[in-house]
């Protein structure tokens, strides 16, 4: 018992010499103050961050603020395009009726029909909203949708022969692509054999 109570005061005088070490320590040299310059320094690096994002968040701003200025009837611009769609099909519907075909009434509304497209389309182009072009042109994946292919050998393949509905670009933003027919060649049955197969004798 004596033994254990030796040990443990032993060990407690053990701890109590190293604090009062650690306090004799933190005496003689105490914690290490930043010189002026230092602090300076600091406080240079601070305030550059903060000009920094500063900056950042400025420029953020300023593109939202240029894109809601730019494109900000972007929704509105597409939605409109539904009434030159309908309008087409309207003409289009009027000029396959068999009962009003050649007839001088189908003439002047197919002649204000056209005036209303004209003026609509007009409309648009003053608001940087312009069709793509589309028919003659080589497939481009950005601004054409290809909806079928049509054998043509007299154009070159992936060219675009019909317009199934135009597409139109508002600036430098695709409102919607246009959807069209491409040209494909003929598949002729009496095509070359392939390298490394035999021509057969009949």
């Amino acid at each position: 018992m004596d033994k254990n109570e030796n040990k443990l005061n032993k060990q407690t005088d053990h701890e109590t010499s190293a604090d009062n070490l650690k306090e004799k320590s933190e005496k003689d040299h105490p914690p290490h103050e930043l010189s002026p310059e230092e602090k300076i320094k600091q406080l240079e690096d601070k305030i550059t961050r903060t000009l920094a994002e500063m900056e950042n968040q400025r420029r953020r701003y300023e593109k939202e603020r240029d894109d809601a200025f730019e494109y900000g009837g972007f929704s509105f611009a597409k939605e409109s395009l539904n009434l030159i769609d309908n309008l087409e099909r309207s003409k289009t519907s009027l000029e396959n009726d068999e009962k009003l075909k050649n007839s001088e009434a189908l003439k002047k509304i197919i002649e204000h029909l056209d005036i209303i497209h004209k003026d609509m389309l007009g409309i648009l182009k003053k608001n940087n909203i312009e069709p793509i072009k589309s028919i003659d042109q080589k497939l481009d994946p950005n601004l054409h949708q290809a909806m079928m292919e049509v054998e043509d050998d007299k154009q070159e393949a992936g060219t675009i022969v019909q317009e199934i509905q135009k597409g139109f670009m508002m600036k430098d933003r695709l409102l919607r692509p246009s959807l069209v027919c491409v040209s494909k060649k003929t598949q002729k049955n009496d095509e070359k054999p392939k390298k490394g197969e035999e021509i057969k004798d009949n």
